[in-house]
C-alpha cells in the first residue's frame, strides 16, 4: 500500500537527527532551510555538519543516542550505521507517536524522504515506491522540464517586468545558469549577441520577438545606444526583455552600459550572471588559471586594441612583469604584437601559451606554442576568433593533466 504524501511545515518545530554521517548531512540542510530546528545526536559528524554545528544551526549532542532523545521531537531521522540503534530509534518514536524515517529500511520505516527539489514556489517530491535512485531520476526529469519551460508551470503567475541581463555562459547552451535558462523560457523579447549560446534560441517560443544584438539589415552593426533603445523600448510597452549575453554580462560585456540606460528610464533590470569564458574556456582545455606552486594570480585582459594603440588602457610592463597567469580575450588578430609587447618587457619567449578556439563547444580545439612561436603557430593553423589566449607556467600543467587523461583513461 502506497504512502499518504503530506508537506510538512517544520518551521520553529524541533526535529530530531540520530547519526552524523553522510546519510545526515545530506538530510540536514534540507531541514534547516524549511526552518525547523534540528538536534543531532552522534558521537562524531562529518566536517560539514562541523560547519553548521559551529555556525550555530544546529544542535549537537556528542554522544550515543539515548532512550528520551525523541521527547519533543515532530519528526525523527534514524540515519546511523548501526541497524540496532535506528530500530530503537524508531521504537521510541512510534511508541510516542512521533514520525521516524529510517534511512536503513523502508520496509520497516514509518515515513520516507522523498526526492524533492524547487523550481520557484514549486516543490516536487517523489517517493517511487522507497527506491531512492529511481525517484531522484523521476525528480530530476521533472525539475529540468520546470526549468527549461518544457512543463508550463507559469500559468496564474506573475510574469517578470522590466530587463533581464542573462549571461549565457562560454558556448556551450548546457552552461547558462538554471535562473538564465528560466527566464529565457518566460521572455516576450530576446536580445541576443553573436557569441550567446544560439542553440538556445531554438527553444524560443515562436511568438518571442528574436533581435539580433551583433547586426541590422544590410550587415551593419547594431551600436550600444541602439541596443540600450530597444531595452528600453521593449520594457516600456510592457514585454518582458531579456539581454541574452557571451559569457558574463559584466566581463567586457557592457553590461554595466545597459544597466545605467534602464535605470535612467525607470526600468527594473535583473542581472543573471554568467559563467565568463575567461576561465571556462581554460577549464574546458584542461588549464587550470591558478595552480599551487605555479601561479597564485590571474589578469584577464581585453585587446580589442593593440597594446601600442592609444585608446589601449592596459598595463603591459606591469602584467609582463606579474609572472602570473594572463588570459587574453579578443586578442587573435593582434597576437604578434602582444606576444612582442610581452617579451620587450621582461616575459621570456620561452613562455608557455595555449590558443582555444571554440571554446566547451564540439568544434573545441586549441594550440600550443611559447611567446615567441604563438603567432607564427596560430596563423598556420587558421585559429579565428572566438578564441582565448593562456599565457603562462599553467599552460604546462593543462599538458601534464592531458597526457594523464591519455594514459589512464580509455
Amino acid at each position: 500500500m502506497g504512502p499518504y504524501l503530506l508537506g510538512l511545515r517544520l518551521s520553529g518545530r524541533r526535529v530530531l537527527v540520530v547519526g552524523g554521517g553522510h546519510v545526515a548531512q545530506r538530510r540536514v540542510p534540507a531541514l534547516l532551510e524549511a526552518g525547523a530546528e534540528v538536534t543531532v545526536v552522534s558521537t562524531s559528524v562529518t566536517p560539514a555538519l562541523d560547519d553548521l554545528i559551529a555556525a550555530g544551526r544546529i544542535t549537537w549532542h556528542a554522544r550515543a543516542y539515548e532512550v528520551g532523545d525523541c521527547d519533543g521531537a515532530w519528526l525523527v531521522q534514524a540515519c546511523t550505521s548501526d541497524r540496532a540503534v535506528n530500530t530503537a530509534v524508531a521504537a521510541e518514536a512510534e511508541a510516542k507517536r512521533i514520525w521516524c524515517v529510517r534511512a536503513d529500511d523502508k520496509d520497516a520505516s514509518a515515513a520516507w524522504t522523498p526526492a524533492s527539489g524547487r523550481v520557484d514556489e514549486i516543490g516536487v517530491a517523489v517517493t517511487a515506491g522507497g527506491d531512492p535512485r529511481r525517484a531522484a531520476g523521476i525528480r530530476d526529469a521533472v525539475i529540468e522540464a520546470l526549468r527549461d519551460g518544457t512543463v508550463d508551470a507559469r500559468r496564474n503567475r506573475t510574469k517578470p517586468v522590466g530587463v533581464a541581463l542573462v549571461g549565457g555562459g562560454p558556448g556551450d547552451p548546457g552552461l547558462i545558469t538554471v535562473r538564465g535558462r528560466q527566464l529565457l523560457a518566460q521572455a516576450d523579447v530576446v536580445v541576443a549577441d553573436r557569441l550567446a549560446p544560439r542553440a538556445l534560441l531554438d527553444e524560443l517560443a515562436p511568438d518571442v520577438e528574436l533581435i539580433d544584438a551583433a547586426k541590422v539589415p544590410y550587415g551593419r552593426s547594431l551600436a550600444q545606444e541602439a541596443i540600450n533603445d530597444i531595452l528600453v523600448d521593449r520594457a516600456r510597452k510592457g514585454r518582458f526583455v531579456v539581454r541574452l549575453k557571451g559569457g558574463d554580462p559584466f566581463v567586457f560585456g557592457r553590461g554595466g552600459e545597459e544597466v545605467i540606460a534602464c535605470a535612467r528610464a525607470g526600468i527594473p533590470v535583473l542581472v543573471v550572471p554568467g559563467i565568463t569564458s575567461a576561465v571556462a574556456v581554460p577549464a574546458a582545455a584542461g588549464v587550470p588559471v591558478t595552480h599551487r606552486g605555479v601561479s597564485q594570480e590571474f589578469h584577464v585582459i581585453s585587446v580589442h586594441v593593440a597594446p601600442d594603440d592609444p585608446a589601449s588602457t592596459v598595463d603591459w610592463p606591469g602584467l609582463a612583469r606579474s609572472g602570473g597567469t594572463l588570459v587574453l580575450m579578443m586578442a587573435v588578430e593582434r597576437l604578434a604584437k602582444v606576444a612582442e609587447t610581452l617579451q620587450r618587457d621582461g616575459r621570456s619567449a620561452d613562455t608557455p601559451v595555449m590558443v582555444v578556439q571554440d571554446g566547451t563547444l564540439p568544434t573545441q580545439r586549441a594550440v600550443t606554442a611559447t611567446l615567441s612561436t604563438v603567432a607564427e603557430r596560430v596563423s598556420a593553423a587558421g585559429i579565428r576568433p572566438p578564441a582565448i589566449v593562456i599565457v603562462g607556467d599553467v599552460v604546462k600543467v593543462g599538458l601534464e593533466v592531458g597526457m594523464v587523461r591519455a594514459e589512464r583513461i580509455p
